[in-house]
């Protein structure tokens, strides 16, 4: 597009976004020249834009970021965090062309591509304050080539059923069970060992090492060389036709047998995670594989299913919209901890509640399972809600990369990232969890543990890095769990 093209284009801003209560915002068409319902919602992160558009959990989001320019370092199959895109549409205010080595292909193209719309030149900063002052909106972006009336497009997003009360994790989660490859060099060993570590400052330069080798073994597809042209429903890295052998719904870095099994390479030494896939990151994988061989499955895979295998450890991953649209996991989850719901918190002057809060029946006590089980931001609400706690909807959501938790045992703050609409409330929890981490934004629960059972989680995405290392710990946390249960 050339200067003249590019004037004319943000002159007539054709494209606009509508919210349910009335407002619209208007601006400039790329990626994909379509039109989308979704719950439009701001990310604060001043970098990341692709991870952001490749981690399933903003399924069914229209996502606006706050930051001015956006699409300067381009799009690579490195970054993807997952086997596609997942968002509903992106707004930005400037989009930038890419000029960086990394870079294999501009955003535009990444969007247009899989098929997903959004909007340039469009005022994010009006768009972030009624966001923030009327909450999340249900909306509609209007990027399609025929003209369309704003109040035709405001009647569609208030018919909109929207996300409360929506399983999207059985629309983002794998449809069988896969083995995600094993982190096997010294580096990556060490990467763990600095997961575990309270003074993660002095490993810094040892954990970059350890994303350097993690990359170097990298699965062949991810090499910007092998697809010197863009695929033509998705990102090369991302399309399954290029993997053969490979389901046509995982992306291929994790592919089983492309990667020789942690059993013929150590003995099966390392102790077995199964993993719930309800949206998961690859970055979640990777750190998890860092030290013991992981297993994926389906959202609705059955409890005795993953018994079955005797893991060492079981992690619950992040996921899409209503926590509490998933009765199915939270039975499931119920039946790995060997529990049954605990109940509400009485009042002060009611009776105690210990009885109320019994985890497990006394004559299911011996037979519990007792396997050491983490949660991360949907993986977290979910095991509070099989505690007896509930979840409610926040006013305009977390979303970014900037968020301070504050440790309660160490008094330590962290800078996190966060993306989600919903939060385990307070006021409900049971007597058998105890508050770990506070949002420091707005006083929200951040993270839980179990007070008799080895299972905790958290609501922010230490995967993610924001800190960079705040939040490497967790992992570590969750690996000790294991190792205290004998995996």
């Amino acid at each position: 597009m050339n200067y003249e093209e590019k004037w004319r284009a943000e002159r007539e801003r054709a494209g606009f976004l509508a919210l349910a209560d009335g407002a619209v915002f208007r601006g400039v068409a790329f990626g994909a020249r379509e039109d989308r319902l979704g719950e439009a919602v701001f990310n604060t992160g001043m970098s990341g834009y692709q991870e952001i558009a490749t981690d399933p959990s903003y399924a069914g989001q229209i996502v606006a970021l706050t930051t001015a320019e956006v699409g300067n370092y381009g799009t690579n199959g490195d970054d993807a965090e997952s086997r596609g895109l997942f968002l509903s549409g992106l707004v930005v205010n400037d989009l930038a062309e890419p000029s960086n080595f990394r870079s294999t292909l501009p955003l535009d193209r990444l969007l247009a591509d899989a098929g997903v719309p959004g909007l340039r030149a469009l005022d994010t900063r009006s768009l972030t304050l009624h966001l923030r002052d009327h909450g999340s909106q249900k909306a509609y972006l209007h990027a399609g080539p025929e003209p369309m009336d704003p109040s035709e497009a405001v009647r569609r997003a208030r018919e909109w059923e929207g996300l409360d009360g929506q399983d999207y994790a059985a629309k983002v989660t794998c449809s069988a069970p896969y083995d995600f490859p094993h982190a096997e060099s010294a580096e990556s060993n060490s990467h763990a060992e600095f997961a575990e570590s309270a003074e993660f400052d002095s490993h810094a330069e040892s954990a970059e090492n350890a994303e350097s080798a993690f990359a170097a073994k990298r699965h062949p597809s991810f090499a910007p060389q092998a697809h010197p042209s863009f695929a033509a429903e998705r990102h090369p890295s991302f399309a399954p036709q290029a993997h053969p052998s490979f389901a046509a719904e995982r992306h291929p870095s994790f592919a089983p047998q492309a990667h020789p099994s942690f059993d013929e390479r150590r003995g099966g030494a390392a102790p077995l995670v199964a993993v719930y896939d309800f949206g998961v990151k690859a970055n979640i994988l990777r750190s998890l594989a860092a030290w013991a061989r992981v297993r994926v499955f389906p959202a609705k895979t059955p409890a005795e299913e993953i018994l079955a295998l005797k893991p060492a450890g079981v992690f619950l991953s992040n996921g899409p919209a209503d926590p509490a649209a998933l009765p199915y996991v939270i039975e499931n989850i119920r039946k790995l901890l060997g529990i049954v719901a605990c109940g509400p918190r009485p009042e002060a002057d009611g009776p105690r509640a210990d009885a109320m809060c019994a985890s497990r029946p006394p004559s299911a006590a011996s037979e519990a399972p007792n396997i050491p089980i983490m949660g991360i931001c949907l993986g977290h609400q979910l095991l509070a809600l099989a505690c007896g706690a509930k979840t409610g909807r926040l006013k305009f959501g977390h979303h970014g990369c900037n968020h301070p938790v504050k440790d309660i045992a160490t008094g330590k703050v962290q800078i996190t990232s966060q993306n989600h609409n919903f939060a385990v409330v307070a006021e409900s929890l049971p007597d058998c969890l105890e508050v770990t981490h506070l949002n420091l934004n707005d006083g929200t629960i951040e993270g839980l543990r179990h007070r008799t059972l080895p299972a905790f989680s958290v609501q922010c995405h230490p995967e993610a890095c924001p800190g960079p290392h705040d939040a490497a710990p967790l992992f570590g946390r969750f690996r000790a769990l294991v190792r205290k249960s004998g995996g």
